[in-house]
């Protein structure tokens, strides 16, 4: 049988299933849309708003100023909090909202198959890893069906409204493949391209996240795929979830046929689901109708059908089931790929998470331990000309990850930018990557005996994460105290995010803290360990040395660097300009999201100052306004000649991600600059 008479069959079971479905839940339907008209804009579950509402706080989705605005007018219950804050989230959009889209929409390809000497449009696919293209099984039913199909990337019309030229790839099912006829999805490896590099470098790809709180009824969702085969178009507001099932979910929106395997965003540009059918209208028989109300025959097409709603399989759904399935180290290594959130690990790590040691346990690590430590990861030779080496320098909360994956985590956001400059991409082979993730955890665990932390964030964040030694703890109150007052705290202020959640007694610090969460869009746990991490780096000279020592071990002898750090890592380059091997004659320097604007980080470098080594040739500083760890942005107010600061807007939810810092043009054009010949 061809394939495309299996995929037909296949979905026409499919909408006949999402049918019945619809049907069962008539009376959950009719209950949303009377709440809906009594003025419920979420008819959802107290606990569902909550964890959507905690998300949303917990992801920077929402501005924490305007959260604060909304909440703090009048006493209100839990749940009418909750809906005033989904209501900021549903109604004010930042200007990233369509970028970010279009990013995701760089994910999403079309599925076709050669059949007969034709080639003939089956469906949708969307990059969930590198190497990873998620569809339904009812559009490659077995690897059989998928050997013979190919997909197109940026098969779209460009802004001026003029046919794009698709980049076509290859499936490879022999490699992976897994699928499953209940959940309506399947799961391919496609082969590389021509410059033999994984595709999610070149389109970015979909962290799944098999965590609750991504949508709740009421929310709007966006679809974004090939409908009927045509080039890539979105499905945006109008659109609503109406019914949530155990696996699956039935929302508003206009689809149509082709967009099968299409991913379900909601308007943070998270996956939700995976679009799999229309739900038709049907008589009491279960027979599909027409628009005219007659019995829909096959040959009447798929056009003359009253589709009434639509469905989509929940991505956490998909994950589950995954995970309990028996798969080889190779399967299991793959899926790792498609992040933490997915819940999937590489074989080696599924026996659980990895918990940070205690204090005495990574004091007395054994020498066998610490070999199987990760280490950084060098770049190949010549790669830009010979004499030049991109590093990537990153900066804390990296402990236990997997430093490939960092590093092409880093070079998809930079080829995204340089993509976008008109510059060719980057190998992330290419790429140099010290890792020092895990040394800097075991020296702050030897040194200054920083709890794990497990409190509520209810606890305060600024006492539950300050440095134990005194003298760290001392230039942790300085750098929160001099952030704050760069960002104008008044002296009685009594920050508003206290109002939604914090005690209602605080310390003088948490005062602070809370003000530079409400003023930023991250939280203040977030800002809270920077700050920590930072002040124990510039306090013990014994971690500094562990961290630039291990740094040391994977950077280039000779040569030019291009060195673009990140955080903390932006303090750490700083110093380690200052230990390069006599080789190196010139850098090129990029920090991102820097605390190096606060006196009271950079008095405390080995340069002696905000005082540009000079070993650096030229450095650009990018930074977002609402970046809290780069409060003290722009440097060029402080810092010597031959500095060039540069001010981006990154999406809300993702001020402080050096992924998002990369994949601006400008700064991709700066960093690119230096790399060719």
């Amino acid at each position: 049988m061809a394939a495309t008479e299996r995929s037909r069959e296949e979905r026409e079971r499919q909408v006949a299933a999402a049918a019945a479905r619809y049907g069962e839940t008539g009376d959950a339907r009719r209950a949303v849309e009377r709440s809906q008209d009594a003025g419920v804009t979420f008819p959802d579950s107290e606990e569902a708003l909550a964890a959507r509402a905690a998300r949303l706080l917990d992801r920077h989705a929402v501005p924490a100023a305007l959260v604060v605005e909304a909440v703090r007018a009048e006493p209100l219950a839990a749940t009418a909090a909750y809906e005033r804050i989904l209501g900021v989230s549903r109604d004010l959009q930042a200007s990233s909202f369509l970028p970010r889209g279009a990013r995701a929409a760089r994910t999403v390809a079309r599925i076709s198959v050669r059949e007969n000497g034709r080639e003939l449009p089956l469906g949708t696919g969307f990059l969930v890893s590198p190497s990873l293209l998620m569809t339904n099984h009812h559009v490659l039913t077995d690897a059989e069906a998928a050997r013979q199909c190919f997909v197109e990337f940026d098969a779209q019309v460009t802004v001026d409204n003029t046919p794009q030229s698709p980049t076509r790839l290859e499936l490879a099912p022999d490699g992976f493949f897994l699928a499953d006829q209940r959940l309506d999805f399947a799961l391919v490896l496609l082969a590389p391209g021509p410059d033999r590099r994984p595709p999610g470098d070149t389109f970015g790809w979909n962290r799944l996240s098999a965590q609750t709180g991504k949508l709740v009824i009421g929310e709007p969702v966006n679809v974004i795929g090939h409908p009927m085969g045509r080039l890539k178009e979105i499905a945006v507001r109008d659109n609503m979830l109406q019914v949530r099932l155990d696996d699956f979910l039935q929302y508003l929106t206009d689809t149509e046929p082709g967009n099968s395997g299409s991913p379900v965003f909601n308007d943070q540009w998270e996956v939700v689901a995976l679009h799999h059918s229309g739900v038709p209208r049907t008589d009491e028989q279960g027979r599909v109708l027409r628009r005219d109300g007659q019995v829909w025959q096959p040959g009447d097409g798929d056009d003359a059908i009253d589709w009434v709603s639509n469905e989509g399989v929940r991505i956490s759904s998909i994950l589950k089931h995954l995970t309990a399935l028996p798969l080889t180290s190779g399967q299991q290594a793959l899926l790792a790929e498609m992040g933490p959130e997915s819940g999937m690990r590489p074989a080696e790590a599924a026996v659980g998470p990895v918990a940070a040691p205690a204090p005495a346990a990574a004091a007395s690590r054994s020498a066998v331990e610490k070999v199987t430590a990760h280490v950084g990861l060098r770049g190949r030779d010549g790669a830009f000309g010979g004499g030049r080496h991109l590093v990537f320098l990153h900066g804390r909360s990296q402990e236990h990850l997997v430093p490939e994956n960092l590093r092409r985590d880093w070079t998809a956001g930079l080829n995204q930018g340089l993509v976008r400059a008109g510059l060719p991409p980057v190998d992330p082979a290419d790429v140099w990557f010290p890792y020092y993730g895990d040394r800097l955890v075991d020296a702050l665990a030897a040194h200054e005996a920083v709890p794990h932390i497990t409190a509520s964030p209810a606890a305060g964040a600024a006492e539950a994460v300050a440095p134990a030694s005194p003298t760290a703890r001392a230039v942790y109150e300085e750098i929160i105290g001099e952030a704050a007052a760069k960002w104008d705290m008044p002296h009685d202020s009594q920050p508003a995010t206290e109002r939604i959640g914090l005690d209602d007694v605080v310390g003088a610090l948490q005062k602070r803290l809370s003000w530079l969460a409400a003023r930023s869009d991250l939280d203040a746990w977030a800002i809270a360990l920077v700050v920590r991490d930072v002040a124990a780096y510039l306090d013990d000279r014994r971690i500094r040395d562990e961290v630039l020592d291990c740094v040391l071990e994977t950077m280039p002898d000779e040569g030019e660097v291009v060195l673009v750090s990140h955080s903390l890592g932006t303090v750490v380059g700083m110093d380690l300009a200052t230990r390069l091997s006599p080789g190196v004659d010139l850098v090129h320097l990029t920090t991102a999201g820097s605390p190096l604007g606060l006196d009271s980080v950079y008095n405390r470098l080995l340069v002696g100052g905000p005082k540009r080594p000079n070993i650096v040739a030229d450095w650009l500083n990018v930074w977002c306004p609402n970046d809290a760890v780069a409060i003290g942005c722009p440097l060029g107010d402080d810092w010597a000649d031959g500095l060039s600061d540069l001010a981006v807007v990154n999406a809300r939810d993702r001020a402080h991600s050096i992924v998002e810092y990369l994949s601006h043009a400008e700064v991709a054009r700066s960093i690119g600059s230096h790399l060719g010949d």
